[in-house]
């Protein structure tokens, strides 16, 4: 039985608070600056090459700039910027962003810990002007799962009770 009195057929130890809250956490957390680089790196793990954090006040909201290579012929300069917020990056953000760009760039990412509104979301994409690429906290904690950067993986199991109740195993044992 599980805690609300349920059956179960698996049964898992879970740790209270999943790693994905505590990441995110722990991302907000950071300096802007150590936020900007970590940044940095997760986009260099990620391909990006010649990943430069620009960090200086002035520079128009613009916090670095990487150069993604899609294949022999094609590259593309990108600019990006990093948001350690806990809740939603509005339009006016993106659409800042996208004027900082303009004449430096025709791709830009915009990273947060937190998430984007619908109107930022309908910004990033709006017609006759270049998109920009919007990363969320669930996306970035992806990321870093995906490419195993800041995490220690580990393997668990569950036992699968289904399968030694064909071997005398009580229904129900949990």
């Amino acid at each position: 039985m599980t805690e609300q009195g349920e059956e179960s057929d698996s049964f898992t130890a879970e740790p209270a608070e999943s790693y994905k809250e505590v990441l995110l956490a722990v991302l907000r957390e950071l300096s802007p600056n150590g936020f900007e680089r970590l940044c940095q790196r997760l986009l260099r793990e990620s391909g990006f090459e010649q990943v430069e954090v620009t960090g200086r006040s002035g520079d128009g909201g613009i916090d670095g700039i990487g150069i993604v290579k899609v294949n022999a012929f094609v590259t593309f300069k990108v600019l990006f910027q990093c948001k350690r917020y806990s809740g939603g990056v509005g339009a006016g953000h993106v659409w800042d962003f996208r004027g900082s760009m303009q004449g430096r760039t025709d791709k830009g990412i915009v990273i947060t810990t937190g998430t984007f509104t619908k109107e930022a979301r309908a910004e990033a994409i709006r017609a006759g002007v270049p998109p920009i690429e919007l990363v969320d906290g669930n996306q970035l904690v992806e990321l870093f799962r995906d490419l195993e950067l800041g995490l220690l993986p580990r393997t668990t199991y569950d036992v699968d009770m289904a399968f030694f109740e064909q071997y005398g195993m009580p229904v129900g044992f949990s």
